[in-house]
């Protein structure tokens, strides 16, 4: 690829050369031949000697034999002279392609010398060096600007590389504990020979309750698999719907937590996938209950910003430190790392997941008294539709703030 790209470089610089230089001797060989005036002596018998001009029209009142033989001489040397410039310009052309054309191969491959060795370095690169980086120096061109880019994409891609090695490792230890645990009441059932139909059925109950926790797990690492990949479809939502759907689904699970659910929501239009806004708005009340305190309380608002849909989920709780907030949106990342408590740590990075997916913005802050308060702003509904399969990047999580 660099030696085809270095003929390339190397015609078109010959071809400029050939070309600027075959315009050059047409000019010069134009101007040369038009001057073609010459100047005749001669003695006018009428009057005194003198020089008149002749310029070659016939229209000269100086016109004798002498003068015309000069003036068909000049017209033969002018015309072999003329000859003499095309043959020997053309010869000069011919030589200074030739170098021009050398000269363009040498400075073709000083050009692309810094590309080849791009390309060297980005070929080395693979998932077990991704740390190495181009590091190219000198001055600031658009050579440095491709390999600072070419620095910036492998910055990503290593944060991405580690990123999923952590989400592997915290998914491969999240099942491995439930099974570790079947396994062993599994194995106290079989040795336990004075095993009793009641300890039969509690081990069964724990294996139901481990099963169910291990089914909503992967279930919501295929709904974090399914909403990075974006959105097949969308279609007209309202936020407010959702949230009274979520806030009526989980307020049996707030009462029995001895929590108060307080919704205000307002119309809040957007486009979306209907069945994952209410996941993340469902995720969103069910951090907010399992992180809580008793006598606590949740607080659901939708409304309309500027040009936003905005669903804001407040609730009472925990002091968070405010360093630890953006942490909480990664996979498996949760306050208290509590066995058996049923939380597995996806809930809000689901919620990241989807508002990237739909373009929307999270922001999440916590609150000085205990207790966090999340914000999901999506683009409100306009006459234009969007197109499916948008997804925008990681939504902003900004670290801060008491409230």
């Amino acid at each position: 690829m660099p030696r085809r790209v270095r003929v390339r470089l190397t015609l078109l610089y010959g071809g400029l050369f050939v070309l600027s230089g075959a315009v050059l001797l047409t000019i010069t060989y134009i101007l040369v031949n038009r001057s073609n005036g010459m100047f005749v002596f001669s003695r006018d018998p009428s009057g005194p000697s003198g020089a008149r001009m002749y310029t070659g029209d016939g229209t000269s009142t100086v016109l004798d034999r002498f003068a015309e033989a000069q003036r068909r001489q000049a017209q033969r040397q002018h015309a072999l002279e003329m000859n003499r410039l095309l043959i020997e310009s053309g010869i000069a052309l011919a030589i200074m392609s030739v170098i021009a054309i050398g000269l363009g191969w040498f400075v073709a491959g000083r050009v692309l010398r810094p590309l080849r060795t791009m390309t060297s370095t980005i070929q080395r690169i693979s998932a077990d060096n991704v740390h190495e980086r181009l590091a190219v120096e000198g001055p600031a061109d658009e050579l440095k600007d491709l390999a600072d880019t070419v620095d910036g994409l492998l910055g990503r891609l290593e944060g991405a590389l580690d990123s999923h090695k952590r989400f592997v490792a915290n998914a491969a230890h999240e099942l491995r504990t439930p099974l570790t645990v079947e396994h062993a009441l599994l194995e106290e059932s079989l040795i336990d020979r004075d095993a009793t139909v009641e300890s039969f059925r509690s081990n069964f109950e724990r294996l139901l309750v481990l099963s169910e926790q291990q089914a909503r797990l992967l279930e919501s690492l295929l709904t974090l698999s399914s909403s990075e990949r974006g959105l097949d479809h969308r279609e007209p939502i309202d936020l407010a719907e959702l949230a009274g759907e979520a806030v009526l689904g989980c307020r049996g699970r707030a009462e029995r937590h001895g929590l108060r659910v307080d919704s205000a929501t307002g119309h809040a239009a957007t486009y979306g996938d209907s069945a994952l806004v209410e996941r993340l708005i469902v995720n969103l009340l069910d951090n907010a209950i399992g992180y809580n305190v008793p006598d606590g309380w949740v607080k659901v608002v939708t409304r309309v910003e500027g040009e936003h849909a905005v669903v804001r989920v407040a609730n009472s709780g925990k002091v968070v430190p405010p360093e630890r907030v953006g942490r909480l949106f990664e996979p498996f990342q949760r306050l208290d790392r509590t066995a058996g408590d049923g939380h597995h740590g996806l809930g809000l990075s689901i919620v990241r997941s989807i508002a990237a997916a739909h373009g929307a913005t999270v922001t999440a802050h916590a609150r000085s008294v205990g207790g966090l308060v999340v914000e999901v702003s999506f683009p409100l509904r306009t006459a234009a539709r969007p197109s499916a399969r948008h997804h925008n990047g990681t939504p902003r999580l900004p670290q801060a703030a008491s409230g």
